[in-house]
Protein backbone atom coordinates (compact mmCIF):
# COMPACT_ATOMS: atom_id res chain seq x y z
CA UNK A 1 0.00 0.00 0.00
CA UNK A 2 1.19 3.75 -0.78
CA UNK A 3 2.03 6.31 1.63
CA UNK A 4 -0.08 8.38 -0.52
CA UNK A 5 -3.28 5.96 0.52
CA UNK A 6 -2.56 5.68 3.99
CA UNK A 7 -2.59 9.41 4.41
CA UNK A 8 -5.93 9.96 2.86
CA UNK A 9 -6.89 7.10 5.59
CA UNK A 10 -5.39 8.65 8.54
CA UNK A 11 -7.34 12.20 7.57
CA UNK A 12 -10.53 10.13 7.30
CA UNK A 13 -10.38 8.57 10.52
CA UNK A 14 -9.16 11.79 12.00
CA UNK A 15 -11.88 13.89 10.53
CA UNK A 16 -14.69 11.17 11.77
CA UNK A 17 -13.44 11.22 15.08
CA UNK A 18 -13.29 14.88 14.98
CA UNK A 19 -17.02 14.68 13.63
CA UNK A 20 -18.09 12.50 16.37
CA UNK A 21 -16.29 14.67 18.99
CA UNK A 22 -18.35 17.85 17.98
CA UNK A 23 -21.24 16.21 17.56
CA UNK A 24 -21.05 14.53 21.82
CA UNK A 25 -19.70 18.27 22.27
CA UNK A 26 -22.28 20.74 20.95
CA UNK A 27 -25.93 20.81 20.48
CA UNK A 28 -27.33 17.89 17.79
CA UNK A 29 -28.15 20.79 15.40
CA UNK A 30 -24.91 19.47 13.62
CA UNK A 31 -24.10 23.10 12.52
CA UNK A 32 -20.19 22.57 11.84
CA UNK A 33 -20.16 18.73 11.45
CA UNK A 34 -21.60 18.42 8.44
CA UNK A 35 -18.57 19.29 7.28
CA UNK A 36 -16.37 16.89 9.31
CA UNK A 37 -18.60 14.27 7.71
CA UNK A 38 -18.44 16.04 4.19
CA UNK A 39 -14.17 15.60 4.53
CA UNK A 40 -14.31 12.24 6.34
CA UNK A 41 -15.95 10.67 3.21
CA UNK A 42 -13.93 12.80 0.69
CA UNK A 43 -10.63 11.71 2.58
CA UNK A 44 -12.00 7.98 2.07
CA UNK A 45 -12.77 8.44 -1.73
CA UNK A 46 -9.30 9.91 -2.33
CA UNK A 47 -7.56 7.07 -0.61
CA UNK A 48 -10.02 4.56 -2.57
CA UNK A 49 -8.77 6.94 -5.64
CA UNK A 50 -5.10 7.45 -5.08
CA UNK A 51 -3.90 4.70 -6.76
CA UNK A 52 -6.01 5.82 -10.32
CA UNK A 53 -5.33 9.18 -9.98
CA UNK A 54 -1.74 8.59 -9.67
CA UNK A 55 -1.51 7.26 -12.88
CA UNK A 56 -3.24 10.66 -14.72
CA UNK A 57 -3.91 8.59 -18.22
CA UNK A 58 -6.97 9.01 -20.13
CA UNK A 59 -9.65 6.91 -17.86
CA UNK A 60 -8.78 9.38 -14.95
CA UNK A 61 -9.60 12.34 -17.00
CA UNK A 62 -12.63 10.66 -17.99
CA UNK A 63 -14.23 10.01 -14.79
CA UNK A 64 -12.45 13.33 -13.15
CA UNK A 65 -14.94 15.15 -16.19
CA UNK A 66 -17.90 12.90 -15.59
CA UNK A 67 -17.87 13.07 -12.22
CA UNK A 68 -17.72 16.97 -12.29
CA UNK A 69 -20.88 17.31 -14.64
CA UNK A 70 -23.40 14.93 -12.98
CA UNK A 71 -21.80 16.82 -9.60
CA UNK A 72 -22.97 20.13 -11.25
CA UNK A 73 -26.21 18.91 -12.05
CA UNK A 74 -26.94 17.33 -8.63
CA UNK A 75 -25.56 20.83 -7.19
CA UNK A 76 -28.67 22.52 -9.03
CA UNK A 77 -31.41 19.67 -7.94
CA UNK A 78 -29.96 20.74 -4.69
CA UNK A 79 -30.52 24.37 -5.12
CA UNK A 80 -34.05 24.19 -6.42
CA UNK A 81 -34.72 21.55 -3.47
CA UNK A 82 -33.66 24.34 -0.74
CA UNK A 83 -35.11 27.17 -2.54
CA UNK A 84 -38.47 25.41 -2.64
CA UNK A 85 -38.10 24.51 0.82
CA UNK A 86 -36.83 28.27 2.16
CA UNK A 87 -39.68 29.92 -0.10
CA UNK A 88 -42.74 27.70 1.15
CA UNK A 89 -41.55 27.98 4.40
CA UNK A 90 -41.18 24.50 4.97
CA UNK A 91 -37.92 24.93 6.80
CA UNK A 92 -36.54 27.69 8.33
CA UNK A 93 -32.30 28.03 8.75
CA UNK A 94 -30.02 30.38 9.05
CA UNK A 95 -27.65 31.82 5.65
CA UNK A 96 -24.84 30.22 7.41
CA UNK A 97 -26.29 26.90 7.84
CA UNK A 98 -27.56 26.42 4.25
CA UNK A 99 -23.87 27.28 3.48
CA UNK A 100 -22.64 24.44 5.40
CA UNK A 101 -25.36 22.22 4.30
CA UNK A 102 -24.88 23.11 0.59
CA UNK A 103 -20.71 22.91 0.71
CA UNK A 104 -21.15 19.49 2.45
CA UNK A 105 -23.44 18.11 0.11
CA UNK A 106 -21.37 19.70 -3.30
CA UNK A 107 -18.27 18.08 -1.93
CA UNK A 108 -20.06 14.77 -1.36
CA UNK A 109 -21.26 14.41 -4.64
CA UNK A 110 -17.94 15.52 -6.07
CA UNK A 111 -16.21 12.50 -4.50
CA UNK A 112 -19.07 10.42 -4.68
CA UNK A 113 -19.36 11.01 -8.34
CA UNK A 114 -15.69 9.82 -8.85
CA UNK A 115 -16.10 6.65 -7.30
CA UNK A 116 -19.15 5.45 -8.81
CA UNK A 117 -17.15 6.47 -12.31
CA UNK A 118 -14.40 4.68 -11.41
CA UNK A 119 -16.54 1.80 -10.59
CA UNK A 120 -18.24 1.86 -14.17
CA UNK A 121 -15.01 3.31 -16.29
Amino acid sequence: MDYGRKLFYLFGLFFGFMAVLLFIATEPTLKITYMFLAKMIMSFCLGYLYPQFKQQDERMKLIREKGVFASFFATMVYLLIFFILLQFEIIAISAILLIQLLSALVTLTVFLSFVIYSKIY
